[in-house]
């Protein structure tokens, strides 16, 4: 399988402060329908693998991509969340037979149903997001170099630090989240390296690849107690890579501040300061994906019948990932760090320093 650059990265929406990408710009609506641009034949579906399309978070960003393609080539749309494992096959089966010619499924853990739904159908067109392990004449996959983003990020939460550590932690134990867990290590040590400082980083430990897992991307109850456990440990920055169970570390957040301690947060995969329903006074940045133009650009080949596949790969110097804008934050970041961060983004893309994750979707970082 060969991988090839993100395709449309001018998709995205552009962001300001850090001079990168935002990706899943737009709200989020339920429930199947039809596009109001002009009709088309074509119909694109997605399937989840956990949590909801209204997760603030990986979901959402790709189910915008879903509606963008739709609002603007008339593309038929339905779509399906599951609540288990059990669900998998159903859902994708069910996209079928309702005459889906494309259907994204969101997560490593869709990947092995997917394999099986599309040798089953080889006259439809499927993608795996997130996972670049299938192997298929009718199958795409979309991977991005999240650890190149995360690096900037987990600098950047070094660099902020008024306690001296920071920290993250896992939804579902898979490859891409200890991609990004890694990439946020990887930039806590570039930072001490470089300014000889000591932050640590609780949650993830990078040597032994040992860590925090929630077990499932929706448990949010969850989320606040490991959130909780790490601020009373010292955190006073915190990257959940947690999908929708990110709200509960975002709840923790709210509270801690209010409570009089000043903790921040690290959002995953797309901008906490424009989807959180309360506390995007305390996001630091996110960690962005270009889910949303990933989602877009395949449902708009798939209308206009140049589907491909192979693996897409979303990178920094691409725009596939990057750092939200510093928003509220900014006056905490001040002009110099922001600086070093802009010239470590220029140095990951130039490959001046090199950013590396095992994890990254079933696909080593080059």
């Amino acid at each position: 399988m060969s991988a090839r650059p993100l395709r449309r990265a001018g998709a995205l929406c552009l962001a300001g402060a850090t001079g990168v990408v935002l990706a899943g710009c737009g709200a989020v609506a339920g429930g199947s329908g039809e596009a109001s641009g002009q009709p088309s034949d074509v119909k694109a579906c997605v399937v989840t693998s956990d949590g909801g399309f209204q997760d603030r978070s990986f979901n959402q960003g790709a189910h915008d991509g879903l509606r963008a393609a739709a609002r603007g080539g008339g593309v038929r749309t339905s779509q399906a969340e599951s609540r288990s494992a059990a669900e998998f096959e159903p859902n994708l089966r069910s996209m079928v037979q309702q005459g889906c010619a494309l259907t994204v499924s969101l997560g490593h853990q869709l990947a092995a149903t997917t394999q099986k739904v599309a040798a089953a159908h080889p006259e439809r067109h499927f993608a795996v997001v997130d996972d670049a392990s299938v192997s298929a004449p009718n199958v795409t996959s979309v991977v991005y170099r999240s650890e190149e983003a995360a690096f900037l990020a987990g600098y950047l939460a070094a660099g902020t630090t008024k306690t001296g550590s920071v920290g993250t932690f896992g939804g579902v134990d898979d490859p891409a989240v200890r991609a990004t867990m890694d990439g946020f290590a990887d930039g806590v040590r570039h930072y001490n390296e470089k300014n000889g400082k000591d932050v640590a980083v609780l949650g993830w430990n990078r040597d032994e690849r040992r860590g925090s897992f929630l077990g499932s991307f929706h448990d949010t109850a969850k989320a606040k107690k490991v959130t909780q456990d790490l601020v009373d440990d010292g955190a006073d920055v915190v990257l959940p890579v947690a999908g929708q169970a990110a709200q509960g570390a975002a709840d923790t957040v709210v509270a801690a501040n209010r409570s009089g301690h000043t903790v921040r947060l690290i959002w995953p995969d797309t901008d906490g300061y424009e989807v959180l329903p309360a506390g995007r006074e305390y996001v630091l940045t996110s960690v962005l994906k270009g889910l949303s133009a990933s989602v877009e650009d395949l449902v708009t080949h798939t209308a206009d019948g140049t589907f491909t596949t192979g693996t897409t790969v979303g990178t920094l110097g691409n725009g596939g990932v990057g750092l939200a804008p510093y928003h509220d934050q900014q006056s905490v970041v001040g002009e110099a760090l922001d600086r070093q961060v802009r010239q470590l983004k220029q140095d990951v893309i130039g490959g001046r320093v090199r950013v590396r994750s095992d994890s990254t979707g079933g696909t080593p970082s080059p």
